[in-house]
């Protein structure tokens, strides 16, 4: 009998139709069927051994809310026995009506929680407590969507617990050591993340849209083509990369696409039709690391009145020092088309960027000084030491594209400017383990939209002291004034836009929510408590 080894994830979710995520035990036939009678099946795929079914749900009445269940060749596996899970609601589905209000809430970074009993290095983790919060009030508030921007797993930090099963596997004292090395290991992240019993139940009944960072392959992922020429000679990287894009596509990245792309996906065809797809996966996963503009993980999604595009920011990379970008042309092209398109049909822009676009000024100063060392700038000696300090203090955000950051804030102004303009462009990040919101100072006319960059993160995972206290600084006159030295001896010009921190810098593990009715924007960051729960730290009106 077939069993539900993962999920379900409630992913995509729409007015009438839905997507639940599921890996069982064997092949079978998934299916959800939902209180009010409808519901949809699916036949499982196989992948280096595991079986998964994206099942679609068709067939919802948009502004309700509706129960489902999931069975396995029709026995019934989800809700879990009483006896085996904790006492939690049923999942739902929620669908939105033309006109409701639309909550989303994200974060970023975060390390898997240790089994419950176990001390927690990291604290208390944000999603457990967005999980308890809306479990206690089911009929309450709760996101439309949950953003989870970069991550979500951690290839190169493992666990004790998942080094104990590596090393059970295989020699800890061999390359990639107690970092995970092929698909099967990547699973065994996914396990300890996922079926943490509160957030389980969570991402079955919030549904979830996903993108890659870093750490979901490998620290500075894609930091610069000399540190891509160097991880290509390890012997171990050809599989680790190989199998971290494999895993992303079936996790994360299939999950994010409605109903009619997926139809229309010709790689997911092939792996479902074939009785073993994982050779088909793997040629995807080679064409995508030898060739960027290959494959486009970005991606838009629409809520009503609301646009938010995804973009990828760590496989779409230009790495080439003369031709340095964040993202490919295609993929820069298709940002563009995607946030200029019918701009009168939607009243906010959210663009998620794993990457903060406005940083602490020291910061954004240091990364554009040292792209300017490392293409040689000033000169040979000072390029060989700029990429040494590139990859020793992580200087590869938005800044350290300098052309990259350009063209990304002039589209932001051109988006917000204009009779079609939307009430707001913010701009969702996370990665740098601690929240702020930032607010560009034009130096012309200012977009009718307001524009902000909203970070957020970690969602679970430590914050060092020396995080505390360097951004910190790094928004203060003096770190400014360093900054602008540095940018001066790399001969950099000033950005085309200034910009001030308007809230933060924040601490913890949190999350940030976005409340968007009509054309009014309100934000609210919450904070995990180890007594438990989330206390609101800032709230506030983002629209003029």
């Amino acid at each position: 009998m077939a069993g539900l080894r993962l999920g379900p994830l409630l992913r995509y979710a729409d007015g009438s139709d839905a997507t639940v995520w599921v890996e069982t035990s064997r092949p079978c036939t998934a299916e959800v069927r939902c209180a009010d009678g409808s519901g949809g099946t699916s036949r499982t795929f196989q992948v280096a051994g595991h079986h998964y079914a994206l099942v679609p749900v068709t067939g919802l009445t948009p502004g309700t809310e509706t129960a489902y269940e999931v069975f396995l060749d029709g026995t019934r596996v989800w809700p879990l026995p009483d006896d085996s899970a904790p006492s939690l609601p049923p999942s739902v589905i929620r669908t939105r009506a033309t006109g409701d209000e639309v909550r989303v809430a994200f974060g970023s970074c975060r390390w898997a929680a240790p089994p419950s009993g176990e001390h927690d290095p990291a604290g208390p983790d944000a999603l457990d407590s967005l999980a308890e919060r809306i479990a206690a009030d089911p009929p309450g508030e709760r996101p439309d969507v949950l953003l989870l921007l970069g991550d979500q797993v951690y290839a190169d930090e493992t666990s004790d617990a998942t080094r104990r099963r590596l090393g059970a596997r295989r020699d800890l004292a061999e390359p990639p050591g107690a970092e995970v090395a092929d698909y099967e290991e990547y699973t065994w992240l996914y396990y300890e993340s996922w079926l943490d019993p509160q957030v389980r139940w969570l991402l079955s009944t919030v549904p979830s849209c996903m993108i890659f960072d870093d750490h979901d392959v490998i620290d500075d992922w894609n930091t610069s083509a000399a540190w891509l020429a160097d991880m290509r000679v390890k012997p171990w990287w050809r599989e680790r990369i190989l199998s971290g894009l494999m895993s992303y596509w079936v996790h994360q990245h299939l999950g994010n696409l409605s109903p009619a792309a997926l139809a229309a996906d010709p790689l997911y065809a092939a792996v479902r039709a074939a009785p073993d797809g994982t050779d088909a996966l793997r040629d995807f996963a080679c064409r995508a690391d030898a060739d960027r503009a290959s494959v486009r993980w970005s991606y838009r999604r629409d809520f009503g009145r609301v646009r938010l595009l995804m973009v990828d920011t760590r496989a779409a990379r230009v790495l080439e020092e003369d031709e340095r970008a964040m993202l490919d042309p295609g993929t820069a092209a298709w940002l563009r088309e995607q946030a200029l398109e019918e701009r009168g049909s939607y009243d906010h822009l959210l663009v998620g960027t794993s990457l903060p676009w406005l940083l602490p000024h020291l910061v954004h100063d240091a990364e554009t000084w040292n792209a300017a060392l490392c293409r040689g700038e000033r000169g040979a000696r000072w390029a060989r030491l700029g990429e040494k300090v590139r990859r020793a203090a992580d200087l590869e955000h938005w800044a350290a594209f300098p052309g990259s950051f350009t063209a990304l804030t002039e589209l932001l102004a051109e988006v917000g400017t204009g009779a079609e303009a939307p009430a707001s462009v913010l701009v969702l990040s996370g990665d740098v383990h601690h929240a702020y919101v930032a607010e560009p100072r034009w130096p012309a006319a200012a977009p009718d939209a307001r524009v902000l960059q909203l970070t957020c993160s970690p969602v679970h995972n430590s914050v060092p002291l020396s995080i505390r206290a360097g951004f910190s600084f790094g928004w203060g006159a003096v770190a400014r004034a360093l900054g602008r030295r540095l940018a001066r001896h790399g001969r950099c010009p000033r950005p085309v836009v200034d910009w001030r921190k308007t809230g933060g810098p924040w601490f913890g593990n949190q999350l940030m929510t976005l409340t968007l009715r009509g054309r009014s924007a309100r934000l609210r960051l919450e904070q995990a408590r180890a007594e438990g729960g989330l206390t609101t730290v800032e709230e506030s009106d983002l629209t003029r």
